[in-house]
């Protein structure tokens, strides 16, 4: 299996710390708003990694973070926490917002069958970790008290840039909001590990701890969680590009300074969805939510296939014109398969050799869209119909399409509209070609039917057609 790696850009062969055994982290979500569809597509990426890589025959342990306190609206320490931010728009407690938009998140995760991880933990669960690190830091002359504020102090680093491409006025740029500089700091790039109240009074979430009450910043949150579940040693770190600069090497920086040696191995990033004006973010245009999707008359599963088509280091436009031809082809796909018989007994090697190549195919740095067009060659092959299905359902534990398992609405005849189409003009080629005596050819048409589960007989009344 290979994976570009971003700290190394290089696509790189994937080898663990321990053979067989992957520890894998995922970036979770502030819950103060709903996710929209642009942040989904980094979940539904990491969802297909993790089950390739179980796929591929890996244990796989996979860790999630919920930020319920501590994420500010700017990457740069300034502005309003995001969870406070959801509580006054709603006048609501920061608790009762944080389980509401959790549940929600998970309730679109389900939506789009996006496993959920086997650790999913809150920051507020975790604030004595917290302390620790940061103490430990401090010890170790990383990180530093000013204004009764804790900073990890980036000039202690050899090289605090790791993921390269960044200046120190990167950080100020990339600010949604009024900028209002921290004289506490000692250098641009320094950032907060640690709160206190003389940073923002109104703060509805406090702790005590040795350098005043306060809460946590929000880039030690994800150190912090994944050292407890995964140990000092971590295979693969996700997130959204977003995420690089400064969130993860703010991560890596702390996380290193703080174990000694060097923490996670590979990176891995999806790029932006965005619509036709720019990024998609909450703050402008049409929200765009799975719920939205559903009230449009669209399955969520639709936008699954929507995003598998595309490469998850690309950008990825969104358009209801684009959702439309997916969701077009998705049906079309359902209908394929539907089509085919359970008929022969099911070819194990077959199967086993249908397997790997999928597994090598995916697995070269999560090529998704060739993941779907291997789909269309078993349809397309010469197996019998159970070993077809099996196939199928062999490549949806990783695509998570319900493949098999979604039946299309039908006409009022019983047949599907698509389907009887697709039939009937393949009968009028059929037509044709016995007309001009090309009997070989009329003969291949009758096959692919019988292939697609469809029985055509020849009656005075004309051709007739039912399924298998």
């Amino acid at each position: 299996m290979k994976i570009y790696n971003t700290l190394t850009k290089r696509v790189e062969e994937f080898v663990p710390n321990v053979e067989g055994k992957v520890g894998m982290y995922t970036c979770g979500p502030t819950v103060y708003h709903f996710a929209h569809i642009g942040n989904l597509r980094t979940y539904m990426m990491e969802d297909v990694l993790e089950k390739l890589l179980r796929y591929s025959g890996y244990d796989v342990k996979r860790v999630m973070n919920i930020t319920d306190v501590g994420h500010l609206s700017s990457d740069a320490d300034t502005g309003e926490d995001k969870m406070l931010k959801g509580a006054k728009r709603e006048h609501k407690t920061v608790m009762e917002i944080a389980k509401y938009y959790t549940d929600a998140f998970f309730s679109d995760l389900e939506k789009l069958n996006i496993k959920t991880p086997d650790v999913v933990e809150p920051a507020t669960n975790c604030i004595d970790e917290f302390i620790k690190t940061i103490g430990v830091l401090i010890d170790k002359g990383y990180a530093y008290i000013a204004g009764e504020n804790v900073y990890f102090d980036t000039s202690k680093l050899k090289d605090y840039y790791v993921f390269g491409n960044q200046s120190e006025d990167e950080l100020m740029v990339g600010v949604r909001d009024d900028v209002t500089e921290d004289t506490n700091k000692r250098n641009k790039n320094d950032f907060v590990l640690w709160f206190t109240k003389s940073k923002f009074e109104d703060q509805a979430l406090k702790w005590d701890s040795p350098w005043g009450v306060g809460y946590p910043g929000w880039h030690i949150e994800c150190s912090c969680i994944s050292m407890k579940h995964l140990g000092e040693f971590m295979d693969i770190h996700c997130g959204g590009v977003d995420n690089i600069f400064p969130h993860h090497t703010n991560e890596i920086a702390q996380s290193e300074a703080f174990l000694g040696h060097k923490w996670c191995n590979y990176w891995f990033h999806v790029h932006h969805l965005n619509d036709e004006t720019g990024k998609m973010s909450k703050s402008k245009g049409e929200f765009l939510t799975v719920s939205l999707l559903e009230e449009k008359g669209y399955d969520p599963l639709s936008y699954r296939f929507f995003a598998l088509s595309s490469h998850y280091r690309k950008p990825l436009v969104f358009s209801y014109e684009a959702l439309d031809q997916a969701a077009g082809a998705y049906k079309k796909l359902l209908n394929r398969i539907s089509a085919v018989p359970e008929e022969g007994a099911l070819d194990e090697a077959a199967l086993k050799e249908y397997h790997d190549k999928f597994a090598e195919t995916v697995g070269n740095d999560l090529n998704t869209a060739m993941g779907l067009t291997l789909i269309y060659d078993v349809l397309k092959s010469d197996l019998n119909g159970a070993t077809k299905r099996a196939v199928i359902a062999d490549y949806d534990k990783v695509l998570s399409l319900d493949l098999l398992d979604k039946k299309e609405s039908t006409s009022s005849d019983g047949e599907d509209d698509e389907l009887k189409a697709v039939v009937e003009e393949k009968i009028e080629q059929r037509k044709a070609a016995k007309k001009e005596k090309n009997f070989e050819l009329a003969d291949k048409i009758r096959q692919e039917l019988l292939d697609m589960g469809i029985v055509i007989e020849d009656t005075r009344e004309g051709v007739k057609w039912h399924r298998a």
